[in-house]
């Protein structure tokens, strides 16, 4: 058996280290908000490049709490719209919908599966306030598109970093680079999930907001904390959304391994892309992305040392490649032909997952729009399939999905 994602694989190759975190927090008898909190925001805010990390309970409350925020400041009210990817998990609409705000959805590029720029002008109101950028499956939905809008409307960019942490965003201009920076850092402010399936993951649910903005990030934080700076201080009518410290230390752990484990998910994705050779199948696009170590240098970047016994045999599946526009965090191929493509891998022994099966203006939860038609979103949720993808899958499990595949 292949296994889509093998958590306890992933957690093993952490040990000692993992238990001795956890270990760490018991011993000091200290559970919540304490030092394991604070060092890991200051590491994670360091790593995303941006001034503030509030720790959260998970990756939905990060978003809302953004919301609320900005309501709190008197920036957003009821009634107000946020554009959003109509192809999306359902948290970035709920979240919207939880501060009664209006999400508005916009068609995805049906080639990245991310929120199509172009199509969002035409969608901008009087009462657009924000756009919730999704970096879906692991890909930067940045585009410079997007940023014309934002400052042209004078919208807040929220970015949905849920599924990217760690991948990169680069505008250049001739090859020359101009900038490039982290997902998470690029809006005004974003959230981020640490749920144990993802890139970077707990052993139970978490998440954090990322800004640059001193007012909101003091707001996010009371808000969080039961709406108080002080405690039994109470300044506004708040949530109970932290991360707690053992989550806290078994992210320091990880975190300092993840561009490592991303660009394993990169050589992996990179195998796919050149040895899946299937007309029935369509491999996902991705945006460009820097191809060289001296961009690495230039940047002062750090991707760690780690390695596992991969039993690294194929050149294709050692590339370097430091700043990753894809951390693919779910690799999502698609097929007219799914749910047979499906029931032929798991009963070949492979496990696959479909992300999504159900689009959210389909679901019972919205039934307002069950009516609407959204061609490009529909399609993908009726065509796509997730792959095994896991930076501990070996170099024989890998070349076992593409043969299988390519029998089908």
């Amino acid at each position: 058996m292949i296994k889509f994602l093998d958590l306890k694989a992933i957690n093993d190759s952490f040990e000692p280290d993992l238990s001795l975190s956890i270990k760490r927090v018991l011993d000091s008898g200290w559970y919540l908000l304490g030092n394991e909190v604070n060092s890991f925001e200051h590491e994670f805010g360091t790593y995303i490049e941006t001034k503030h990390c509030i720790g959260v309970a998970n990756g939905l409350d990060a978003l809302r709490l953004i919301l609320k925020a900005y309501m709190v400041l008197g920036v957003m009210k009821e009634g107000d719209e946020i554009i959003v990817p109509a192809n999306t998990f359902i948290a970035s609409i709920l979240a919207i919908t939880d501060n009664r705000l209006v999400p508005v959805l916009v068609e995805p590029d049906i080639n990245t599966y991310n929120l199509n720029p172009f199509l969002i002008e035409e969608k901008i109101t009087e009462r657009t306030k924000g756009v919730m950028l999704v970096h879906l499956y692991g890909q930067n939905a940045m585009h410079p598109e997007i940023d014309r809008l934002i400052n042209k409307y004078n919208l807040k960019l929220i970015e949905d970093n849920a599924q990217a942490v760690g991948a990169f965003y680069t505008q250049d201009s001739k090859f020359k680079i101009q900038h490039s920076k982290r997902t998470g850092s690029l809006g005004h402010a974003a959230g981020h999930s640490f749920y144990p399936g993802k890139n970077l993951g707990c052993l139970g649910d978490g998440g954090a907001v990322t800004t640059n903005d001193d007012e909101l990030a003091k707001v996010i934080r009371a808000l969080a904390n039961y709406g108080s700076n002080k405690k039994y201080v109470n300044d506004y009518q708040g949530l109970n959304s932290r991360l707690d410290e053992i989550q806290a230390a078994i992210l320091r752990t990880k975190l300092p391994r993840l561009d490592a484990d991303n660009q394993r998910r990169n050589d992996i994705a990179q195998y796919y892309l050149d040895n899946i050779k299937n007309p029935a199948i369509i491999l996902p696009t991705q945006n460009s992305k820097l191809e060289t170590w001296n961009l690495a240098l230039e940047n002062n970047l750090e991707l760690g040392t780690w390695n596992l016994e991969l039993g690294t045999r194929n050149p294709k599946l050692a590339t370097r490649n430091p700043q990753l526009s894809h951390v693919w965090h779910l690799f999502v191929i698609r097929t007219q032909q799914r749910d047979k493509l499906h029931q032929y891998l798991t009963d070949a022994g492979i496990q696959t997952l479909i992300h999504y099966p159900i689009p959210p203006h389909k679901q019972l939860a919205y039934k307002e729009w069950n009516a609407i038609n959204l061609p490009a979103t529909e399609q993908i949720n009726n065509e796509v399939l997730s792959l095994p993808m896991s930076p501990v899958m070996n170099d024989f499990e890998v070349e076992a999905v593409v043969s299988i595949i390519n029998k089908f």
